[in-house]
């Protein structure tokens, strides 16, 4: 069996308000193997994470109305949805965004900008870590 580093099978979702960042990131993830869905949409990314019971969420934490902290509260206290791993992206870089990510259960924080395939080796390691890679 061949081996192409990526999760065939595994799915993402992509949360964050800017649709030129969903769409960088849902084209570079497809290409690498990816199911990938996008929402940009705070409040709808909840409903779509519990219609599709992603693999992996990626949440903007700056979002109007509704923040990726609550969004990752919201998904972690739902039991379907609460073993999957959460990647904060944001343009912040405050050790307190980092702690508070941590806090309501995201399991790592990527600094923007950041490139593709820094991104895909996370969305790899953390993949492999919770073993659905």
């Amino acid at each position: 069996m061949k081996s192409t580093g990526a999760v065939k099978t595994a799915k993402i979702l992509v949360v964050d308000d800017e649709p030129e960042i969903t769409e960088i990131i849902e084209a570079f993830l497809d290409n690498a193997g990816y199911s990938v869905k996008v929402e940009n949409n705070p409040e709808q990314a909840i409903k779509l994470a519990k219609e599709i019971k992603p693999d992996l969420i990626l949440l903007d934490i700056m979002m109007p109305g509704t923040d990726g902290y609550t969004i990752c509260n919201r998904i972690k206290e739902d039991p379907a949805l609460g073993n999957t791993p959460v990647i904060f992206l944001t343009g912040k870089d405050s050790k307190d965004d980092q702690g508070r990510s941590f806090q309501v259960g995201g399991d790592m924080f990527i600094k923007k900008p950041f490139s593709c395939e820094r991104l895909l080796e996370i969305v790899n390691i953390v993949l492999l870590s919770v073993g659905r890679g």
